[in-house]
């Protein structure tokens, strides 16, 4: 190690030994955080018709309802939400399960409209 950088590895280790338990979980978390950050905000705005069918097998739609789900969310411009987030929020106002949420997806025209893509009904 140069010089340098075990001057500054002395100094992170000094201040990081004067901190409780408590302000090193804090700092830990801090930390994650900071790392994630971009992960987390680039599976937030980028997804695909695929990640999405996937989600959807996931939660018990099976595979050839889930292409036409997330054709559907897709056309609505609701696909940045996640079908999974719009399948669970028809299902919630509907009353009904993951797979009738689907079904109705499917089925009827009108179903998503009043759905926004920044969430909830207009």
């Amino acid at each position: 190690m140069t010089d340098d950088r075990l001057a500054r590895f002395e100094q992170r280790r000094t201040e990081l030994r004067q901190m409780t338990d408590e302000q090193l979980k804090a700092r830990f978390w801090e930390l994650c955080e900071q790392v994630m950050a971009p992960v987390v905000e680039l599976a937030r705005t980028h997804t695909s018709p695929s990640i999405e069918r996937s989600v959807l097998l996931r939660m018990g739609v099976d595979s050839l309802s889930s292409h036409g789900v997330v054709e559907r969310i897709y056309q609505a411009g609701l696909l940045g939400r996640g079908a999974g987030h719009v399948v669970l929020e028809v299902a919630e106002r509907d009353g009904t399960d993951v797979r009738g949420a689907a079904a109705a997806i499917l089925t009827s025209e009108d179903i998503l409209r009043g759905l926004t893509v920044g969430g909830g009904a207009r």
